[in-house]
């Protein structure tokens, strides 16, 4: 096993991790390769099936709109009218968990990103889980199985301790594992380059 472990908290309807996605992107590719990535869901916000009060919505459309004046991402604010917003998060990130199981993670974390963000639909439906993984090429018999499986909720409810376990403060996070010891790694939205240093020296 790798001595050094780059632990990703994040979650799929958590619009910080949307806006650090290039950077996200750039320093993965960046890593030294000794150093492991493992992506973890920290579960952003508990099933609930209660449409957002609509201050909660205005709050939240308020930090898409101080998210793309600040990195210039992309933000389809239709979502507010076409859906029922309601906050709840932990549905996404099963999917996300349900999508691993067919060595799919990554590819349903930025499907579910792009579907809430760019094309206004809601992933807190399991319907556009199930819609995605179909676009995504999977079983979606055995993803619908799993999404609703005990064997899926024992493992996202194992994940979500671990995250709580680590020391961070909010999604997205990093926090690097080396020898058995704990690292918060800086998160810059705008530059991934210290990240990378700051890495680079602890392993070294």
């Amino acid at each position: 096993m790798n001595a050094s472990t780059l632990f990703y908290v994040h979650d799929p309807m958590c619009s910080w991790c949307w806006g650090h996605r290039p950077e996200w992107e750039k320093l993965q590719a960046s890593l030294p390769k000794a150093v492991n990535v493992k992506n973890i869901v920290g579960g952003l916000a508990p099933d609930n099936d209660e449409v957002m009060p609509q201050a909660q919505q205005q709050a939240i459309a308020s930090y898409w709109k101080q998210i793309h004046n600040l990195l210039g991402t992309e933000f389809n604010h239709d979502f507010w009218t076409k859906n029922k917003p309601r906050r709840s998060t932990y549905p996404a990130c099963r999917a996300v968990i349900a999508a691993r199981w067919q060595n799919c993670e990554e590819g349903m974390n930025n499907a579910l990103q792009e579907a809430y963000y760019l094309k206004a639909k809601n992933p807190s439906d399991v319907e556009v889980h199930l819609e995605l993984a179909s676009e995504l090429g999977l079983d979606e018999v055995q993803f619908a199985a799993d999404l609703a499986s005990d064997k899926l909720e024992a493992a996202f409810n194992e994940e979500l301790q671990f995250a709580r376990s680590l020391p961070i403060s909010g999604f997205p996070s990093m926090v690097l594992v080396h020898n058995e010891q704990a690292y918060v790694i800086p998160l810059d939205y705008q530059d991934c380059r210290g990240a990378i240093d700051t890495i680079s020296e602890i392993i070294k």
